[in-house]
């Protein structure tokens, strides 16, 4: 995508330049002559500072790719597999529930399975399961975020290389008016246009990335935040079908507009009004 900007930037250049003249047209001579420059041309004036600049707009496309790719609620959260192992953990089958957790590996179902591994059937300790979920969860989603922050750090370091660029230009473009006087401009403009170049060149890479970063940022703390209402749920229907027994779920398992945890809830309900 940078890249791409980088060839629309190219050719804003040339669209901006006025027409050749005519053949039998008469010249102009008080026209100046504009050169045309191309994606290689800008490329080149922008000197070793391009480079480096290059290498953060590949990695941050790249990124946006690969986190558009992963970075998605159904993939994490994996909803079927979570509704097989609360009916399995309603009906106090720790072991059949942990079996199917690591035949159906997911962020969440690896998070239920070593939270559920610390559960002993004779004498299960809910407390310890819902710490060793809580400590599972944050390694689980620790490795995710963190190709999310390498966009934060694309964002961040290419303006200051293009910066740089700014700033070394500028001293080459100093040290030729001290060498040669104002009089060289044509050294003078290539000096500038590095300093410029590398300039857009920062933003062009950095403004996308930073964007991105925020988009998939807001997105995963929402996975985050819907995992742990999951584990809730869990937790609680651990906890009722402890206290009062396997519930009857069947109902809520075939309406698709609920969920375990409330058929559980309403099974309690009516087992405490009896």
């Amino acid at each position: 995508m940078s890249i791409a900007a980088f060839l629309l930037a190219g050719a804003g250049v040339s669209f901006a330049q006025t027409d050749a003249p005519a053949a039998d047209a008469p010249a102009k001579p008080d026209e100046p002559k504009v050169v045309e420059k191309s994606f290689a041309d800008m490329w080149r004036a922008g000197g070793v500072t391009m480079y480096p600049l290059g290498f953060f707009a590949i990695f941050g496309t790249t990124l946006v790719i690969y986190n558009a790719i992963v970075i998605r609620k159904k993939k994490f959260l994996n909803p079927e597999g979570v509704k097989k192992v609360e009916e399995l953990v309603n009906q106090l089958k720790i072991s059949e529930a942990i079996e199917f957790c690591e035949k159906n590996p997911s962020p969440i179902t690896n998070i239920i399975g070593c939270g559920l591994a610390r559960a002993d059937e004779r004498d299960i300790d809910v407390s310890s399961v819902e710490s060793a979920m809580e400590e599972a969860s944050i390694e689980e989603f620790a490795t995710p975020y963190v190709l999310i922050n390498y966009l934060s750090v694309t964002a961040s370091l290419a303006p200051m290389l293009g910066l740089y660029g700014t700033v070394s230009g500028m001293v080459k473009a100093f040290n030729t008016i001290a060498a040669e006087g104002a009089g060289s401009a044509s050294k003078l403009a290539d000096n500038i246009a590095e300093a410029l170049i590398t300039t857009a060149a920062g933003m062009i890479v950095g403004i996308p990335a930073m964007f991105f970063f925020f988009i998939f940022k807001n997105k995963y703390g929402a996975i985050i935040s819907s995992a742990s209402r999951i584990i809730g749920d869990l937790i609680y229907t651990m906890k009722i079908s402890l206290k009062y027994g396997p519930q009857d779920i069947s109902e809520v398992i075939a309406d698709s507009t609920g969920t375990p945890a409330e058929a559980v809830a309403e099974a309690a309900k009516e087992e405490e009004n009896k």
